[in-house]
């Protein structure tokens, strides 16, 4: 159990930085330093976005965007650190 538990600690930890990559990415492409013409900019784009839209579209039909902001990835990030923080725990029982 306690393995499990760490092998999903992980992956919620490489998950957040994908989520990061993701918006530093956009916000590349957005202001014209990255061109999405190019075919490595894309691929990486579109694994990207498919791997991190999934969780991230409930959260945009239940949270507005303020402004053109788009927020709910750090509302995703926060999530992620709070189900960590519930892993965590339960880790230090088992141990």
């Amino acid at each position: 159990m306690v393995s499990l538990l760490q092998v999903i600690y992980y992956a919620i930890d490489v998950y957040v930085w994908l989520l990061i990559g993701m918006a530093v990415l956009s916000w590349l492409i957005a202001f014209d330093v990255l061109n999405r013409r190019n075919a490595i900019v894309s691929n990486i784009a579109n694994f990207l976005y498919r791997i991190t839209e999934p969780p991230l579209r409930p959260l945009r039909r239940i949270i507005p965007s303020f402004g053109g902001v788009d927020v709910t990835p750090v509302i995703l990030i926060l999530i992620l650190f709070f189900v960590q923080r519930l892993i965590a725990n339960n880790l230090y029982r088992f141990m």
